[in-house]
């Protein structure tokens, strides 16, 4: 095996309604490719869904010949719903997730009192990573890194040359920019205490790694973005500098979680992404519907 070849690109896709980047990772025009973290549209007020967001995804696919091998999710987003099916019944591909999502399936689905035949075995997706397991995409291989915290299942997806050393990751929700800081850690499941070691084990990654982002909720006056490196993360990260430790970040974040409403589609949005970005089973009258659970979260 040859070292990892420096072409490996990333194509980032910003959606402003739900300050989300998904990505389309590749090495060369008329590859393999991995898409990172989908969007579908959802429209809370009347709950219907569009495709504006995907579609730019499938665009990008087929104007550069690429090969959909991956749908990747780094966890269950709370914060907008997946598209991986669209994508998948379009351009192919293996929807995946970390393991750990059985454990976020079996909290949900008391909080939701989903029907009886909801499967609380992941199988829902495709594929489920191991913490570390190796993967590729065509000749770029990957490390599928378990950093929970935000939540018990969340991945960061870090892509390696053949001995091991990291060239990039694309982290989810556990860090942000580093005037931003880090995700909360309030959702059930969620440990201040497991992020600041996730977070240790994404810093001890080479200082020039880059590190991709899942959101940017900019401060004012500033554009948004998500590529930075763990050099920059250490030297600048509000919350997660060097010198941070562990009691003060835990004691910082609690304290600031406890300030901060729930996202306005963390309940449209965990009903689908614990099944793999599919909507519930239709009822009786032909219709799916989404529940909302009064004074639960």
């Amino acid at each position: 095996m040859t070292d990892q070849p420096v072409s490996a690109r990333v194509q980032p896709f910003f959606d402003p309604a739900t300050f989300t980047i998904s990505y389309v990772l590749f090495e060369r025009e008329g590859g393999a490719c991995a898409i990172v973290d989908s969007v579908l549209d959802y429209d809370p007020k009347s709950g219907r869904t569009a495709t504006h967001s995907a579609d730019r995804l499938i665009d990008f696919v087929r104007a550069h010949g690429l090969t959909v091998q991956w749908l990747l999710e780094t966890h269950a987003h709370a914060d907008h719903l997946s598209a991986a099916p669209y994508l998948q019944k379009a351009l192919g591909g293996t929807i995946a997730i970390g393991s750990a999502i059985r454990t976020v399936q079996g909290v949900f689905k008391k909080v939701f009192n989903l029907e009886p035949g909801f499967a609380l075995d992941g199988s829902q997706f495709g594929h489920l990573f191991e913490p570390d397991e190796v993967f590729h995409v065509g000749a770029l291989r990957l490390r599928a890194m378990h950093v929970p915290g935000h939540t018990p299942a969340d991945m960061a997806y870090v892509l390696e040359d053949e001995g091991g050393t990291a060239q990039l990751a694309f982290v989810g929700d556990t860090l942000f920019m580093p005037d931003v800081g880090s995700a909360r850690c309030d959702f059930p499941g969620g440990d201040a205490h497991q992020l600041y070691r996730s977070v240790e084990r994404l810093l001890a990654l080479p200082s020039a790694t880059r590190l991709f982002m899942c959101h940017d909720y900019p401060p004012d006056g500033r554009a948004p973005a998500w590529e930075t490196t763990v050099a920059e993360q250490r030297r600048a990260n509000i919350h997660l500098h060097a010198g941070v430790d562990e009691a003060g970040f835990v004691a910082m974040r609690q304290a600031r979680d406890a300030t901060l409403a729930m996202p306005v589609l963390i309940l449209p949005a965990i009903q689908v992404n614990i099944r793999a970005g599919a909507m519930p089973p239709a009822e009786a009258n032909g219709v799916r519907y989404l529940k909302i659970p009064v004074d639960v979260l």
